[in-house]
C-alpha cells in the first residue's frame, strides 16, 4: 500500500502505546511514565511513530534509563536510551541547563555511558519507534513488560510489591488490529464499553483511569539503599568466607580457600574467554550453557584443567605462549578492545562441541593488559585489568544476600538457597558484616595485607536470573532485585587493589578480617567490649 500505509499502521500502532502509556497509575495516582512530546498523537502529519518517555517510582523521580534497558533486555524488547544524538532537545524536555551539561561531564557522564542519573536527575530518557514490521502484538509486549516490572499485584506477604488494577479489553470493531484473548494485555487500565464501542478509527482509545478505592495507597515498601550505621552491632568482626574467581569469563566459578593475587586482581581470574568466529566474547547473555563449564587452576602442574557433563576433561597450560608463531590479534570485550591470542584447534572443538557453535577460547595477552581510566583511585589513574568489565574485584556482603534472599523467596512462593543466590551474583570476595548494604558506604578496605579501594557499586545485568548450576532462566530474580533495592539494580561492589609495601605475600585467605573504612574516612574499629562502640 505505499508509504502512506506504512504511516497510517505505524502511527495506530505509536498512538495506542501512547494513550495506554498516559493512563498508567499507581495506586496513589502517581504516573508510571512522563512522555516528552511536542504533540498530543493526534495527527500523524506532525507526529511519527516515536515515543520517548522516563519511567518514574511512586514518588515521581526518575528511574535511570539504563536500569529501564536492562530490565526491558529480559522481555527481549530493544530499546534506545540517552540522548538520541539531540543534545538540545535533551535540554529542553529534561529541563537541563548548559550548566548542568557541565556539572554531568565533571561527574563523568559522556555519551553512550550508564550514568542515567546525576543527583537524581536524568541525564537521558528511553525510546521506542515503531516500524513496518512492527505488530500490534509488539505493542501489547512492550506494555506488558512496563506493568510487570511497575505494577504488581497486592500481596499481603510481600509487602514491598506495587498493587496494580487489572484490564479488561472489550471486543473491537473488524477494522481494528486484532488480538487473540489469550494475548489480551492483562493487567492494564480498564477501557469503558462506550469509549471503545463509539471510535471507529484505526487506533484505540483509552479512558481516564483512576485506582479503585480498595488500594488507594500502595503498600510497597523498597528495601532502603541501607547507609552504614554509626556503630558496630554485636561486635562482631567482619570476615572473608569464600573466595571465587573465575579462570574464563561467564563460566563456573572456582573456589579456593587463599589465592595469590596479581597485578590485575586475583591470579588468572578472568585470563581466558569464549568467543565467536569474529573474536567478539560469548557471555551467559547470549549463551547460558557457559555457567556449565567447569574450569580449575592447577598452580602446581601449571595447567587449567576444563569440565563439563558428558565430555572428556581438557586442560590448557597456564605457560603463555609468546613464541614466535603466536598471533595476537584484537577482540572485543562488552565495548572494550583487548589484545589476545587463540589457545588452538584442539580446544575450540571441544567449546565448539559442548555448546553446539563454532566457538573458540582465547586468552589474553600478558603485554598488552586492558588498561582502564578509574577516577578518585589514590595510587594510578591508569589500572590493569584482565577480561573483567569494570574493576579487578567484586566484593558481596552476606548480609545483603540473606536480606534479598527472603524477598525474592517471598515473591518466588518458594524456598531459596543462600548458596545459589551468591553464585548468581558471581562474585571474587565474599564477606560477613553485621548490617546489610553496609559495605555501599565503605571507601577502602584492608584484608591482611592487602588493601582495596572501591571503585564503586557494581549495576547488576540480566546473568543474575541465570541459575549457575542448571543454565535456567528466570526473570523474577532481576524484576526482585529492582524492587527491592527502589529504583537501582545495585548489589555488590567493584574493588581495585592499592599495593602495599609489605613483606607478607600478597595472598586473599578465606578467614581473614576485612578492615572498612568510611567514606568520610572513619575507620571502623572492633569493638573493645561486647558492648555496642560508635565507630571512630
Amino acid at each position: 500500500g505505499g508509504m502512506e500505509k506504512i504511516k497510517q499502521h505505524t502511527f495506530a500502532l505509536a498512538h495506542y502505546t501512547y494513550n495506554v502509556l498516559s493512563t498508567l497509575k499507581y495506586s496513589n495516582g502517581a504516573p508510571v511514565v512522563r512522555i516528552y512530546s511536542d504533540t498530543d498523537f493526534s495527527n500523524p502529519d506532525v507526529q511519527g511513530p516515536i515515543i520517548n518517555f522516563n519511567i518514574l517510582d511512586e514518588n515521581g523521580e526518575v528511574i535511570g534509563f539504563s536500569q529501564v534497558d536492562k530490565m526491558a533486555s529480559l522481555y527481549n524488547i530493544h530499546v534506545r536510551t540517552g540522548c538520541f544524538c539531540n543534545t538540545g532537545a535533551c535540554q529542553m524536555h529534561l529541563g537541563i541547563s548548559n550548566e548542568d551539561i557541565q556539572r554531568n561531564l565533571q561527574a563523568g557522564h559522556v555519551c553512550g555511558d550508564d550514568i542515567d542519573l546525576v543527583d537524581g536527575r536524568p541525564t537521558g530518557s528511553v525510546r521506542i519507534s515503531f516500524g513496518y514490521m512492527s505488530s500490534f502484538e509488539d505493542a501489547q509486549t512492550f506494555l506488558k513488560f512496563i506493568i510487570a516490572t511497575r505494577l504488581s499485584k497486592s500481596d499481603a506477604e510481600i509487602p514491598f510489591q506495587s498493587s496494580v488494577t487489572t484490564l479488561t479489553t472489550e471486543s473491537v470493531s473488524d477494522d481494528r488490529p486484532s488480538f487473540n484473548s489469550a494475548d489480551k494485555l492483562s493487567p492494564i487500565p480498564h477501557i469503558s464499553d462506550r469509549e471503545l464501542g463509539n471510535n471507529s478509527s484505526v487506533t484505540m482509545t483509552t479512558g481516564s483511569w483512576q485506582p479503585p478505592e480498595a488500594e488507594a495507597e500502595s503498600i510497597r515498601a523498597a528495601v532502603s539503599e541501607t547507609a552504614i550505621p554509626t556503630c558496630r552491632r554485636g561486635g562482631k568482626p567482619i570476615t572473608v568466607t569464600n573466595i571465587y574467581l573465575y579462570p574464563i569469563k561467564s563460566c563456573s566459578a572456582f573456589e579456593v580457600t587463599e589465592w595469590p593475587v596479581g597485578n590485575q586482581g586475583l591470579l588468572y581470574d578472568r585470563n581466558w574467554m569464549v568467543a565467536n568466529q569474529n573474536g567478539v566474547c560469548i557471555t551467559q547473555k547470549q549463551e547460558p550453557r557457559l555457567c556449565l563449564i567447569n574450569p580449575s587452576i592447577d598452580l602446581k602442574k601449571k595447567i587449567m584443567v576444563i569440565q563439563a557433563e558428558g565430555m572428556d576433561p581438557v586442560s590448557v597450560s597456564l605457560e603463555e605462549n609468546t613464541g614466535k608463531e603466536t598471533v595476537i590479534s584484537e577482540s572485543k570485550v562488552c565495548s572494550h578492545r583487548v589484545k589476545t591470542y587463540d589457545c588452538g584447534e584442539r580446544i575450540a572443538g571441544w567449546f565448539s562441541m559442548f555448546l553446539a557453535r563454532p566457538c573458540r577460547l582465547i586468552r589474553q595477552s600478558s603485554d598488552m593488559s586492558h588498561q582502564k581510566n578509574t577516577k578518585g583511585l589514590a595510587s594510578a589513574t591508569n589500572i590493569s585489568l584482565s577480561l573483567v568489565n569494570e574493576a579487578q574485584y567484586l566484593l558481596v556482603n552476606v548480609a545483603s544476600i540473606l536480606q534479598l534472599k527472603e524477598h525474592i523467596s517471598a515473591r518466588l512462593e518458594e524456598p531459596l538457597e543462600t548458596e545459589e543466590l551468591i553464585r548468581r551474583f558471581r562474585a571474587n570476595i565474599i564477606i560477613t558484616a553485621p548490617e546489610p548494604f553496609e559495605e555501599e558506604e565503605w571507601a577502602e578496605i584492608s584484608i591482611g595485607a592487602l588493601r582495596f579501594q572501591v571503585v564503586g557499586p557494581c549495576s547488576r545485568c540480566q546473568i543474575i536470573c541465570i541459575d549457575q548450576q542448571s543454565g535456567e532462566r528466570n526473570k523474577e530474580f532481576m524484576q526482585s532485585l529492582s524492587v527491592a533495592r527502589g529504583r537501582k539494580t545495585n548489589f555488590g561492589i567493584y574493588l581495585m587493589n592499592q599495593p602495599l609495601h609489605s613483606s607478607l605475600p600478597d595472598i586473599l585467605s578465606v578467614g581473614s578480617q576485612v578492615l572498612p573504612v568510611l567514606k568520610e574516612n572513619m575507620e571502623i574499629q572492633p569493638p573493645t567490649s561486647s558492648e555496642e562502640k560508635c565507630s571512630g
